[in-house]
């Protein structure tokens, strides 16, 4: 009974693309796994300052009450958890150039050069989004949101045998924040704004890909509407003013994706004209007969 065998030479050319690819992507994960752990040691000797500055907002949000700005030590290993905590946050933000630059290493090899092009504009504009949606999180979100958690603190009030009518102390509501809660609530509000200015970058690239288009973005804007809402509710505080700026926010983000998109249609429609390559679709060619 006959065999069909691959012959050995054969067997070694086709796996010898694999064993590189893999040993590739092993020295690139090597490479930003050493990277992130020396951002964090670094964090780590300077967690006092980072965590000054993340304070920041709430410290002033006390001091226009004329409230001491400090957090307790509920549990005993707690401080070191802090610490630990902002190491590897700011561990993460001052390595992420690298693993970005390891991430491009590995997947440009593979890439013709108008997709090397199209690619590397994204790979830069993630960092900066981020940043910028961190920065707004820190700067308008954050003193707004810890404004009114603040709001339901009460000073003590207690009732004195001159007054005619009397109503019996009330007892006082102080805020005495847990410095370790205080530090995870920031930290996922600069995450999630951070992600969420991700949205014109990410959608613009799928646009560039082919995988979405301007017609079909404005198409779904009624749904995009709704889970933004959602969205909003869910990554602020129950305070209806940051709930709508950060609505407003990303929805005029998800405008603006809508604009990238469609300008990238009409630069490939332009250079498909150029070289004769482009088809009108039945939907437009009735268009333009109608008109």
């Amino acid at each position: 009974m006959a065999k069909n065998t691959v012959p050995e030479d054969q067997l070694d050319d086709s796996s010898a693309p694999l064993i590189e690819h893999l040993a590739e992507l092993r020295s690139r994960l090597i490479w930003s796994v050493l990277a992130f752990i020396v951002a964090m040691v670094l964090c780590y000797t300077v967690w006092k300052p980072i965590y000054n500055f993340l304070t920041e907002p709430i410290c002033h949000a006390l001091e226009t009450r004329g409230q001491n700005c400090q957090l307790q030590i509920i549990k005993l290993q707690e401080g070191f958890f802090t610490a630990i905590n902002i190491s590897f946050f700011g561990g993460f933000v001052l390595a992420f150039p690298v693993i970005g630059y390891q991430l491009w290493r590995f997947v440009a090899p593979g890439l013709y050069r108008s997709e090397k092009a199209a690619f590397l504009p994204f790979l830069l504009a993630s960092p900066v989004m981020f940043l910028i949606g961190s920065a707004f999180a820190y700067y308008v979100i954050l003193p707004m949101a810890y404004d009114f958690f603040l709001g339901f603190q009460q000073a003590p009030v207690v009732a004195t045998a001159d007054e005619v009518t009397t109503t019996g102390n009330v007892a006082g509501i102080a805020f005495q924040g847990s410095m370790q809660e205080y530090l995870n609530l920031t930290i996922k509000f600069l995450l999630a704004f951070g992600l969420s200015f991700q949205l014109p970058v990410a959608l613009t690239l799928l646009g560039k890909a082919g995988l979405v288009s301007s017609a079909g973005l404005a198409s779904v804007r009624r749904y995009a509407v709704v889970g933004i809402l959602i969205l909003a509710a869910v990554a602020t505080p129950p305070d209806v003013i940051s709930q709508i700026v950060l609505f407003v926010v990303i929805f005029a983000l998800y405008e603006v994706s809508i604009q990238l998109v469609r300008r990238i249609e009409k630069r490939r429609e332009a250079e498909l004209r150029a070289q004769g390559l482009w088809v009108e679709d039945e939907d437009e060619e009735t268009n333009e007969a109608a008109k």
